[in-house]
């Protein structure tokens, strides 16, 4: 346990840091996957609808400083390649 006040509210920060990029990453794989999930089923305007979320959810991690850039940019891609590969 940290006895410096300085250090006990970079602890209790980071409990709040974690809990929130936790969230934020848990809900960008859940984006992720409805997307796959939407092309599986074969409906194509559902599909591009949960694309366009999951994009706009890997948009805003960037923002928050969760993925870098060239990574969201990079699971974008792949995204869409993997959701028109499906949709056939």
């Amino acid at each position: 346990m940290a006895n410096i006040k300085s250090q006990k509210k970079r602890n209790r920060q980071t409990v709040g840091r974690t809990a929130r990029n936790r969230s934020l990453r848990s809900e960008l794989k859940t984006r992720i996957n409805t997307a796959l999930a939407a092309a599986d089923s074969g409906d194509t305007a559902a599909a591009e609808e949960a694309l366009r979320l999951a994009q706009k959810r890997i948009d805003a991690a960037v923002s928050k400083g969760l993925l870098h850039h060239t990574t969201a940019s990079r699971r974008k891609s792949r995204l869409t390649a993997q959701v028109r590969s499906r949709l056939g």
